[in-house]
């Protein structure tokens, strides 16, 4: 099926900026047909006023930029294995927007204030009540909006899927993609309410929540479209979890000791929000009474003064938590390397697919 695990290994010392370079090259495509597709529901809407509004709120969204991570894993996996690069695109393009659905949802439920360097969909249409000097409370209209825009989101994503979809095993994928993420969003809540976890329930919420919906399930995707052999289908299946729970075991590290600049949120906000997460886990177990207690308090404070935060990082450091779950990110871009040297892929394929554990590595944002 094209170029050997040997003689890839030749090009990886170019592979970042090569993956940078494809990963850029599909956001370019993604984005046109983005903007394709907004254009035609606005037609669509044309002097319906509120449902242009709903339109541009998922569009806003949308179109400001993000990796497109999960589309390109689709894209790209499906041109690993040989299959219809254009097939893969609107499939592809379903799976940004279940991901703007489910942004959208999350930030509502996290208090997010802001997306993308942006006012997150409910903090936008709150400050539209407000402007228009509605009645009623600006925060339940932000909301319930963002919401419904949320909706409209999942809904073209059904649309687009269903309208290119050729079997039933691919809508089995796309449905498990949107069921797991959900269950793993539920118990993520339930463990920020209890302010306590098990390992094996922080695992259940990486595997559900990143595992399998940022990496496994869009691998899965573009394999079934290129119609790969099961072995091939199956060590994709575990360079996807691997890659996907490294890329949120990052994102704990990098709400906690990134740049603000480069994470596009404020350091700490995890911790603010209640977050229960391997470094939560870890510095709990390793700390003494007094650590333990002032880590209980200022997990879920909203109103955590900065000095505090430092003070929490600053224990994440000393427990060694930061240390076990940078460890933990390791061991997973081991594995997922290690899986995919065992394939046989096509060369542009496997260059982003190898591109991807290299700039994991490296990850900054």
């Amino acid at each position: 099926m094209g170029s050997s695990a040997a003689s890839s290994a030749v090009r990886l010392a170019t592979a970042p900026e090569e993956f940078i370079g494809l990963l850029d090259g599909l956001r370019e495509r993604l984005d046109r047909e983005l903007a394709s597709w907004l254009a035609i529901k606005r037609q669509g809407a044309a002097g319906f006023r509120e449902a242009l509004e709903l339109i541009d709120g998922v569009g806003e969204l949308v179109t400001l930029g993000g990796k497109r991570l999960r589309p390109a894993l689709v894209y790209y996996t499906c041109v690993a294995c040989g299959g219809p690069a254009e097939e893969a695109l609107p499939v592809a393009l379903a799976t940004e927007l279940l991901h703007t659905y489910l942004l959208i949802h999350d930030d509502i439920m996290d208090h997010a204030e802001m997306r993308r360097g942006q006012p997150s969909a409910h903090a936008r249409f709150r400050q539209s009540h407000l402007a228009r000097g509605l009645h009623g409370d600006a925060q339940d209209f932000g909301r319930s909006v963002a919401i419904l825009l949320g909706d409209l989101a999942h809904t073209w994503a059904v649309e687009l899927f269903t309208t290119s979809a050729r079997s039933i095993e691919l809508t089995r994928c796309f449905s498990a993609m949107s069921e797991e993420v959900i269950a793993g969003q539920y118990l993520e809540l339930l463990v920020a309410q209890r302010r306590a976890a098990r390992e094996d329930e922080l695992l259940n919420i990486l595997r559900l929540k990143s595992g399998r919906y940022t990496a496994e399930r869009p691998i899965q995707l573009g394999a079934l479209l290129a119609r790969a052999p099961e072995p091939v289908l199956a060590a994709l299946s575990r360079y996807g979890t691997a890659v996907g729970e490294a890329f949120q075991l990052q994102d704990d590290l990098l709400g906690m000791f990134g740049d603000r600049s480069t994470v596009g949120k404020p350091v700490g906000e995890d911790l603010k929000e209640g977050k229960y997460t391997f470094l939560i886990f870890h510095a709990l177990a390793a700390a003494s009474p007094a650590e333990r207690r002032f880590l209980e308090g200022a997990l879920g404070d909203p109103h955590l003064p900065d000095a505090e935060v430092a003070r929490a990082r600053h224990l994440l450091e000393e427990t060694g938590a930061r240390a076990k779950v940078t460890e933990m990110v390791a061991e997973r871009l081991r594995s997922a390397r290690e899986t995919l040297d065992g394939l046989d892929l096509q060369p542009e394929g496997r260059l982003f697919l190898a591109g991807l554990v290299d700039y994991l590595r490296e990850r900054k944002s």
